[in-house]
């Protein structure tokens, strides 16, 4: 902190004047009996008044101060609580004697928090205020806001100093309270379905659940590492064994993989699982739920993202590799020959890993040709086996598995499975995914023998869910990085954090 910096000195100065006029600039006796929302709402009848004021109604509100207007012997503020805004009208001759020339004009500004006492009245330009009669200093905030009072511009200061952006951006504000009502809407959507709500560990001794490079942490009192969890699922499977039928769990996952508009580190999920189901009835299930959303919500069902208009009412349903030719344009008789993929993605300046099978490169050619032209919200089906480790395989046609991921507005927002309930498909399995990790693949899946075990025992028939929270908000608030929709994003660390680490 600077505090050298000489508007922190000056603020500083004036907190010592206010200790020594007997007035502590830190007080913690607020008497708030309304916010400034319900003030607006219970008042809005006194425009209907003949002098458009009522004395009688007495309020106190609180806020911190957005704007200051001196008018020699009368000042118009505003305050900002959580709520909302509010005009104040602060005359001399309404206020103890001398507060306002030595204390109020000189001591008190922008970025102050106080709380005011008065009565409501209209003023001549027809705005709704408060005309005060007694002022109180709660917080005095020694670091100026920033000038422009339409709020922080600067991205990298919004996302590293979240809290300044959530004081001069009321709109971000709505952002995050959109997204706890999404998580509780959630939570309570799901309870109502007669699922259970769960705690698994966060801390695993194998990185599983889902293809993805792992955090490593380090158990002191065990003397062992163990790895952030990628996923819950196989621990949520666990319990399915165990007996209970339906269950989710909304959590952070952990990925060490790059950043970008879509990916943090640390992401939010829910995923469920649901015996005696498949991945039909999540298709299901997950209409109900986007239905229920918007309608808690008063979403439209037209909702607009960027230049895109997405159709909630038109929900569809396609094969991945049916996808590639009707929706992605790649040539029908390429899609089940894997020189043939190689050729063609060759021949697109799409570069490859090596050794790559014919389920990955059907999955590089969807990624490539399709993903992006998913608008309207679009269930793609039966992935290649060998992109889905964990999902079950279709019993017609052993190669694809009975599972889908869900596109909305060109981005993944959710992946489900009918779930591999075989322990011995699953062994081998994950013997494939070892022998990846071997050949070089840091994000393939590990053998997990207390999973087979586990599966050895008999899981019932399952389906299972996943659904993407950050990126979910993303698309209902219109916000097109994640960032935007996370409360403190992961940072590249400063030049001054560096060098702290270094030392």
């Amino acid at each position: 902190m600077a505090f050298e910096n000489k508007f922190i000195q000056q603020r500083i100065e004036k907190a010592e004047l206010l200790r020594k006029e007997g007035i502590n600039p830190y007080s913690n006796d607020s008497q708030r009996n309304t916010t400034i929302e319900k003030y607006l709402n219970v008042n809005s009848d006194i425009e209907e008044k003949e002098d458009k004021r009522d004395e009688n109604r007495h309020y106190t509100v609180s806020g911190r101060i957005k704007l200051f207007r001196i008018m020699g012997k009368a000042s118009f503020i505003k305050i900002e609580d959580e709520s909302g805004m509010l005009q104040i009208y602060v005359a001399r001759d309404n206020l103890p004697e001398g507060f306002y020339n030595n204390i109020f004009k000189k001591n008190i500004e922008v970025g102050d928090i106080v709380e005011v006492s008065g009565y409501p009245f209209v003023t001549g330009k027809g705005e709704l205020s408060l005309h005060a009669n007694n002022v109180k200093l709660l917080t005095k905030a020694i670091a100026p806001l920033p000038e422009k009072f339409h709020g922080v511009t600067d991205k990298e200061i919004r996302y590293r100093k979240r809290y300044l952006d959530l004081i001069m951006n009321s709109e971000v504000r709505k952002t995050f309270q959109i997204r706890s009502r999404v998580i509780s809407l959630t939570r309570r959507f799901f309870e109502d379905k007669g699922f259970l709500e769960v705690e698994t560990p966060m801390m695993h001794p194998i990185a599983g659940g889902a293809n993805a490079k792992p955090f490593v942490t380090h158990h002191n009192a065990l003397g062992i590492d163990r790895y952030l969890r990628i996923a819950p699922e196989l621990y949520l499977k666990r319990l399915i064994v165990g007996g209970f039928e339906a269950v989710f769990e909304i959590n952070r996952n952990f990925r060490n993989e790059g950043m970008d508009a879509t990916h943090n580190p640390e992401f939010t999920s829910i995923e469920f699982y649901w015996a005696y189901k498949t991945y039909k009835d999540l298709i299901e299930i997950t209409k109900e739920y986007f239905q229920y959303l918007f309608e808690h919500l008063n979403l439209p069902v037209l909702l607009p993202y960027g230049d895109l208009e997405v159709n909630f009412e038109n929900f569809q349903e396609i094969p991945l590799i049916k996808s590639l030719s009707t929706i992605g344009g790649v040539p029908e008789e390429i899609v089940h020959d894997k020189e043939k993929i190689i050729e063609f993605l060759s021949s697109q300046n799409i570069t490859i890993k090596p050794g790559m099978n014919l389920g990955q490169l059907q999955g590089e050619l969807f990624d490539e040709f399709v993903e992006e032209k998913l608008i309207d919200p679009t269930f793609i089906t039966e992935y290649p086996v060998e992109i889905s480790p964990l999902a079950r395989r279709n019993d017609e046609n052993p190669a694809i598995t009975e599972r889908f991921e869900l596109f909305i507005a060109g981005r993944e927002i959710a992946n489900a499975f009918s779930e591999l309930n075989d322990p011995l498909d699953q062994y081998e399995r994950f013997k494939g995914q070892v022998d990846a990790k071997e050949a070089g693949d840091d994000e393939a899946h590990e053998m997990d023998e207390d999973f087979i075990d586990a599966l050895s025992y008999g899981m019932a028939p399952t389906a299972g869910q996943g659904i993407g929270i950050d990126r979910l908000v993303m698309l209902l608030t219109n916000e097109h990085s994640i960032r935007d929709v996370l409360l403190f994003p992961a940072m590249k660390p400063l030049h001054s954090e560096e060098k702290n680490l270094e030392e």
